[in-house]
């Protein structure tokens, strides 16, 4: 996990045009087709075996085991398995791995110590581990694409690379959702293993993206929902811990404190403005020690989520579908909000909304004249420039204080919504 909060939220999102960063072609393949790299991606690469692997997790190594075909024996190849693949940054804390044949001159395979009947899918999970977004954006979401594309009706083990013990203590319910197989982790196991052949890599399709027409079995947003419900709920939208008799609707409101930015600094008015209009509120403040099950079982069985922009509002895809998510969306981020959290919600099925605020909401007011370009036009003092600088300022620098009632007239909407919901769904 990183130690230097503000550089990783200040690094985990750049603007980039794949139409105007074409990807370069550098596909390579052995001659006898069985070890072969794709490099053709903006996002990722991907590396495959295909035939009989051994991992030696000591050096980082897959080794293609007996080749049925003449493989050139000096054929090394080398991948960094993390689908941020344009961000140098983070690439160069992610680990290189190394696949080679293993008979012939070259290196030679390692006994096999530890024997799967089943494939090998690779990938790190370092990157911007411990922040909750990333680890669905380059995590959970390209693993749930790579599997519906490689592996759809396959068992499939997982070997992965920084997976530190509270991570997966954290995310077991969902690992076991993906692959009933146990993870092996690529840095504390020294025993050799064998598989039917290995994967290397997450394919990704962009912020908080899947798109279903690259996936053979179609899968969309509301499959990976129904993986989560898989995973957390057992299929069971009311779990008991909150299976109280409904008789308003349930409003979680997101909580953030601190240093961090993006802080709603008359939470409590905004709770009670909140209960005015109807609503039974809730807040929200998760950790990274907050388990999952916990999370779950609150937001599944609510009716509306309210949270300004930022990485908690990752929750929003515990949200049944049909329920309202209002996001409040700070001066700035508006394309920011877009990817991050308003097309996957719609996705899934859930009512999105937003909160734009205005200029006097914003505690940035406080520092810029309201004539100055980054009040007045963010998008035009911003142009292609999203540098640390001026992420420092929309992201890290700027809290919000809600105008009240102009919050409380949407609030109305929300409540319409997440009534009409609570009648239907409970």
């Amino acid at each position: 996990m990183f130690a230097d909060k503000r550089r990783l939220e200040m690094k985990s999102i750049s603007k980039w045009d794949p139409l105007l960063h074409p990807p370069p072609l550098q596909a390579s393949q052995s001659r006898g087709g069985q070890i072969s790299c794709d490099r053709s991606h903006h996002n990722y690469d991907m590396c495959s075996i295909n035939g009989p692997t051994v991992l030696d997790p000591k050096t980082s190594t897959f080794y293609l085991a007996d080749p049925a075909t003449s493989t050139p024996p000096l054929l090394v190849e080398k991948i960094r398995p993390y689908p941020r693949k344009w961000e140098s940054f983070v690439m160069k804390r992610i680990k290189e791995i190394t696949i080679t044949p293993g008979p012939g001159p070259g290196p030679r395979s390692p006994k096999c110590e530890a024997r799967h009947n089943a494939p090998a899918l690779v990938f790190s999970v370092a990157g911007y581990n411990g922040n909750f977004w990333h680890e669905f954006n380059d995590g959970f979401i390209p693993l749930f694409i790579t599997v519906n594309s490689i592996f759809p009706d396959q068992d499939v083990i997982f070997v992965i690379d920084k997976a530190r013990d509270w991570w997966v203590s954290k995310y077991a319910g969902l690992l076991k959702a993906f692959s009933k197989h146990p993870i092996v982790n690529l840095d504390n196991d020294n025993a050799t293993h064998c598989f039917t052949s290995a994967t290397l890599g997450l394919i990704s399709h962009g912020f908080m993206a899947i798109d279903p027409t690259l996936l053979p079995n179609s899968a969309t947003f509301t499959h990976f929902r129904a993986l989560l419900d898989k995973a957390y709920g057992h299929g069971r939208n009311q779990p008991s811990m909150y299976n109280s008799p409904v008789t308003r609707p349930r409003l979680v409101l997101m909580s953030r404190k601190g240093s961090i930015g993006r802080v709603i600094s008359n939470e409590d008015e905004v709770k009670r403005v909140a209960e005015e209009v109807g609503f039974d509120v809730i807040m929200f403040k998760p950790s990274v020690n907050t388990p999952l099950r916990k999370a779950y079982a609150l937001i599944n069985t609510s009716h509306a989520m309210v949270g300004v922009h930022g990485a908690a509002l990752t929750h929003s895809l515990f949200l049944r579908p049909g329920s309202v998510l209002v996001q409040v969306v700070p001066l700035g981020l508006e394309w920011v909000a877009d990817v991050c959290f308003a097309k996957s919600a719609k996705e899934m099925g859930v009512e999105y909304m937003e909160y734009k605020i205005n200029a006097k909401e914003s505690s940035l007011v406080e520092k810029y004249d309201e004539n100055e370009m980054v009040i007045k036009d963010p998008v035009a003092f911003q142009g292609n420039n999203w540098s640390s600088d001026i992420m420092d300022i929309y992201l890290m620098e700027q809290n919000v204080k809600l105008d009240l009632l102009r919050f409380k007239e949407h609030l109305k909407q929300v409540y319409d919504k997440a009534k009409k919901f609570m009648d239907k769904e409970g």
